[in-house]
């Protein structure tokens, strides 16, 4: 009986050891960034590095704030994001109900026809869209970034909500339609009730796809919806890249997801219960 106590200790000892470890390895780049936007302009750059400031100073976070475009990209950011989060949930929605609930051989295809071209090259989508969005007037946009971010999130938000509509007993909307409801309103006054924590997860997941996208931005983007990412990527001066802007920079447009995923914790953990269980 000690002997299967001591194994038991030891692998939780190894496996906290792993965790540990991961978490390090994941989280000592974000952290030595959030050093390095509180170091002098000058200790940035200086060989070899320091992990701590041997001054602690806010001058990144004030030059980061007071150049000019910053403001105007958070703003393009959150615009395109939340844009582009709504196309997502509002066309992945009821393709992924219509797919889980008629369990078609074509919504099969379907599903794994918008799983493949998730894995397709950004670039190869990107490049005609230069042109497409030109000839459609709608160039430099927030809206013609946010479109071409949906192309990014809509695959893996259908595959998401089909797995969380297949949780969903079909049960409770026979109750419903008993009661007088149709399958739209079942659909609106039980199903989406039931899966929220899951369409806060594909949300997020679509937030972010959008949040952090460079290469859609860099493509179709010049002036007027600039995002964040490009500014940060823009951030030089007469010797380099300013390294201690940037970073600043960069820690202050990590903030707004840390937030909403802490925000929406309860609901991520529900969601993904919610695809992991069938019934």
């Amino acid at each position: 009986m000690n002997g299967l106590a001591t194994r038991r200790v030891s692998t939780r000892v190894i496996l906290w050891i792993v965790l540990v470890a991961i978490v390090v390895l994941y989280g000592f780049p974000f952290i030595y960034m959030l050093l390095t936007s509180f170091k002098t302009p000058v200790e940035t750059i200086a060989v070899p590095a320091k992990i701590l400031p041997s001054v602690w100073t806010l001058e990144n976070y004030v030059s980061a704030l007071t150049r000019d475009g910053v403001l105007a990209s958070f703003i393009n950011s959150v615009v395109t994001a939340v844009l582009s989060t709504l196309i997502s949930l509002v066309l992945a929605v009821p393709a992924a109900y219509a797919i889980t609930r008629y369990r078609t051989r074509l919504g099969r295809v379907f599903i794994l026809v918008a799983l493949v071209t998730r894995m397709v090259p950004a670039i190869v989508v990107g490049a005609p869209m230069i042109g497409i969005f030109h000839t459609l007037g709608i160039s430099d946009t927030s809206f013609a970034l946010a479109i071409a971010d949906t192309t990014i999130s809509l695959p893996l938000s259908i595959w998401l909500m089909a797995s969380f509509f297949e949780a969903v007993p079909d049960e409770l909307e026979e109750a419903a339609k008993i009661d007088g409801a149709s399958r739209l309103g079942a659909l609106w006054r039980v199903v989406i009730p039931v899966t929220s924590g899951g369409i806060a997860v594909t949300a997020i997941f679509a937030f972010l796809a959008s949040w952090n996208d460079f290469l859609f931005a860099l493509l179709l983007t010049a002036v007027r919806a600039q995002t964040t990412p490009i500014v940060i990527a823009n951030l030089q001066t007469q010797f380099g890249l300013d390294w201690g802007t940037m970073t600043a920079l960069a820690v202050l447009y990590s903030i707004p997801v840390i937030l909403l995923t802490f925000v929406l914790q309860r609901h991520i953990v529900a969601g993904l219960t919610l695809g992991a269980v069938k019934g």
